[in-house]
């Protein structure tokens, strides 16, 4: 009897790209992939932290370089798109948060969560989709999203209206890409320790109310989206695409 094999998680051989990478799930993400083997272009708006962290990985012996990008500006994201693709894996882990109630979000607030959250991961998609595309490449598009693509949240209105928009997407995406074997999807953690979301577990009210919604009660560490991340970058997932893989905790199960 001839027994099945688990399909690899190694990446050794591919290009990987990071954008959000200086700190919190993006960095995560990052090494993630250059643990499993890939080359990681590493990405993020300031330089210095950036650098310092594709330095730390350079000394556990991991394979990535430092570029500069601002997910907002499509036209920075196309040009290093062109100049540094095709990769065989793209992560977008870049994505900003402006909390308050509806009726007391600004327009401003409004237009700089859309313009990373939902327009910066379009253009980023189609970008790294049009370089797979043009290169033969069968590759995996993955996003970090958010439960809250999936629910409602207190003073979230505009972060959720953003990673709805962000779910539905890449459902489109996928249905598009995948007659070119170029796979998208989303990771959805829970609250996760990083920078991003301390405003709201440093405060114990706040982090009392997280933490009765998390069944496994506890909130999430980086190292748990990064297996996950791994999984959905490698072989052992070609079969997955258009779809969600929810770290929440049982957030979601109701």
């Amino acid at each position: 009897m001839k027994l099945p094999k688990t399909p690899s998680l190694s990446l050794s051989g591919k290009r990987a790209f990071v954008a959000g990478a200086s700190r919190g799930i993006g960095l995560g993400c990052a090494v993630a992939l250059a643990e499993q083997g890939a080359h990681v272009v590493c990405a993020a708006r300031g330089m210095d932290q950036l650098t310092e962290a594709v330095q730390a990985m350079a000394v556990e012996g991991h394979s990535a370089e430092a570029v500069q990008l601002d997910v907002a500006d499509p036209q920075a994201v196309k040009s290093l798109l062109a100049d540094h693709g095709p990769f065989h894996v793209v992560v977008n882990s870049a994505g900003i948060a402006r909390h308050a109630t509806a009726l007391d979000t600004s327009i401003d607030d409004y237009q700089a969560v859309m313009d990373i959250n939902v327009r910066g991961a379009f253009v980023l998609s189609a970008e790294a989709a049009r370089g797979m595309i043009k290169a033969g490449v069968a590759g995996s598009i993955i996003h970090i999203s958010s439960q809250m693509g999936h629910v409602g949240g207190q003073e979230r209105a505009v972060y959720c209206a953003s990673k709805h928009a962000l779910e539905g997407m890449v459902k489109a995406m996928a249905i598009e890409w995948g007659p070119h074997k170029v796979r998208i999807n989303t990771i959805c953690p829970t609250f996760i320790r990083t920078p991003l979301a301390a405003v709201t577990l440093d405060d114990p009210e706040r982090r009392a109310w997280v933490e009765s919604k998390i069944k496994l009660g506890r909130v999430g560490e980086i190292e748990d989206v990064m297996g996950a991340v791994a999984y959905l970058a490698s072989d052992a997932s070609v079969m997955v695409t258009g779809t969600s893989l929810l770290i929440d905790g049982g957030w979601t199960a109701g």
